[in-house]
């Protein structure tokens, strides 16, 4: 690819509407060729929408998209050679084993049959599938599922891969299985779209992140750029007391003038910091502590860091990730 093709992705005023339901309202993007680029937002943002409009599975109903300079619409053939796309869920042939998956796929893309068999079997070695090769793919692990399909994605190495929420219901060790994967792919040349819901994925991979939420982008940025929107810090702390709680959480929301991050552990408290320098932030973490002693609160642990995208999300959604709503769920 050289320094001066067109970005892998341009987007303008995108739309795809679903009976009452806008699942994707305008949305702008541009996408740089060579790295990962994370699409944030909770089930239903219409992440997956607007990937498979850009795969060429749906139509827009207004704006433009261009993959590599080809129109989405009017050059889908030209686009689709550029391309591919892991969905959600796994789909290669559960009855075949791995290599008559990987075998099968190739040969559909024209490869002959030795050289079919040698790229599965590159695949299935690099994926650390090859004990697992003669095994329908039925009796397969949840994580393995997910490598198998990534891999049958990349049987020609593609310019740009879709990952649409690929590590979705699986355990962290195979999460990062599959991250060291997608990790791989960019390092051999290709260019990855990657949609989650996993806060922690794309701080993990993605140089670049959009955050999606009601089908319009309302955040865009690197990974500093967006948890500096927020404020310049965030203050992390531990109460002795879980009864004291409600005490610490009213007086940090006055004195901080932000709202209080609650946590599954009824003793930990988050709120950012709207002071735009690390100086301020520095002082009214300070403040806070102060006044939080002088209450009679004890804090058994406390921190000043940046925010977390948990929080930057939160601040942007007001709604944790992974929440749902049901008219979104068409999206």
């Amino acid at each position: 690819m050289n320094a001066t093709e067109a970005p892998a992705i341009e987007t303008s005023g995108l739309v795809k509407v679903f009976g009452k339901n806008r699942a994707v309202d305008g949305i702008d993007l541009t996408v740089p060729a060579g790295s990962v680029y994370g699409v944030l937002g909770p089930n239903g943002a219409g992440k997956t929408t607007a990937v498979r409009m850009l795969a060429t599975l749906l139509r827009p109903d207004e704006g433009e998209a261009r993959v590599f300079g080809h129109d989405v619409v009017r050059e889908a053939d030209a686009v689709r050679t550029r391309v591919s796309l892991t969905g959600q869920y796994a789909s290669v042939d559960e009855d075949l084993t791995g290599t008559e998956n990987l075998v099968l796929l190739s040969r559909l893309l024209g490869h002959r049959k030795p050289a079919a068999y040698a790229r599965a079997e590159q695949l299935l070695d690099a994926f650390g599938l090859t004990e697992a090769a003669k095994r329908q793919v039925k009796n397969y692990s949840g994580g393995m599922r997910r490598r198998i399909d990534i891999a049958a994605s990349i049987l020609n190495t593609p310019d740009l891969l879709f990952l649409d929420e690929p590590t979705t219901g699986l355990d962290p060790r195979s999460r990062n299985q599959v991250w060291d994967i997608v990790r791989a792919v960019v390092a051999q040349g290709t260019t990855v779209l990657l949609t989650t819901q996993y806060l922690d994925e794309a701080d993990q991979l993605a140089s670049r992140i959009a955050v999606i939420d009601h089908g319009r982008v309302i955040a865009e940025g690197t990974k500093g750029e967006l948890k500096a929107s927020v404020g310049a810090g965030a203050v992390h702390l531990r109460l002795r007391d879980a009864e004291q709680r409600p005490r610490a959480e009213e007086l940090l929301n006055r004195v901080l003038d932000a709202p209080v991050q609650l946590d599954a552990d009824p003793l930990a408290l988050t709120a950012r910091i709207n002071d735009g320098t690390e100086q301020g932030a520095a002082v009214h973490a300070s403040r806070a502590l102060a006044e939080l002693a002088g209450e009679g609160i004890t804090v058994d642990n406390f921190s000043l860091g940046q925010p977390s995208l948990d929080e930057v999300f939160l601040a942007l959604t007001n709604k944790p990730a992974g929440h749902r709503d049901a008219k979104e769920a068409v999206a």
